[in-house]
C-alpha cells in the first residue's frame, strides 16, 4: 500500500469513495473547488492510500490555526480491520503537530455507528458539553 498527500488529482476517487461509504454526508463544500481551496489552504495535511493504483482510504485534514479538523475519514470497505484508518489519522494528527496544532475534533454523524465505535475504541471522547451549530453562508450576488 502506498500512502501519499492527497492532491486535487485524488479528487475524483475520493469523492466515489466517500460516496461509496455509508455514514458520510457529501455537501456542496466537496465540489472540486472547494476541496481544492481547502488543500491549498492546509498543504500535506490530507492524505489518500493506494493498493496496486486503486484508492482505499483517505482523509481530509486541516486547521483553523488553533485546532484541527478531520472530515471524511473513509476506507473501502474491501479494505477495513487492516489499520488503514488508524494509519491515515495518526498521519493527519503528525502533520497537524508538526504544524503546531495540538488539538484536533471530527465530526461523526449520530446514526454512523461504524464510525463512531472506531473512534470511541481509538481513544477519541465523545463531548457532551459541546452542540454544533451551523448555518450556510449568505449567497450575495457580486460576490
Amino acid at each position: 500500500m502506498v500512502y501519499k498527500s492527497m492532491t486535487l488529482r485524488d479528487y475524483e476517487d475520493c469523492l466515489a469513495l466517500w460516496k461509496g461509504v455509508e455514514g458520510l454526508s457529501i455537501q456542496k463544500a466537496d465540489s472540486k473547488e472547494a476541496i481544492g481551496a481547502y488543500l491549498k489552504r492546509n498543504p500535506g495535511l490530507s492524505y489518500v492510500v493506494r493498493e496496486n493504483g486503486a484508492l482505499v482510504g483517505a482523509v481530509l485534514c486541516g486547521h483553523d490555526g488553533r485546532r484541527g479538523f478531520l472530515h471524511h475519514v473513509a476506507v473501502a470497505p474491501s479494505h477495513r480491520r487492516k489499520g488503514i484508518a488508524t494509519s491515515l489519522v495518526t498521519r493527519a494528527l503528525e502533520a497537524l503537530a508538526g504544524a503546531g496544532i495540538d488539538k484536533c475534533h471530527i465530526f461523526v454523524l449520530n446514526n454512523n455507528a461504524e464510525g463512531l465505535a472506531f473512534w470511541k475504541k481509538s481513544g477519541w471522547l465523545k463531548r457532551r458539553d459541546i452542540i454544533l451549530m451551523s448555518m450556510d453562508a449568505p449567497q450575495t450576488a457580486g460576490i
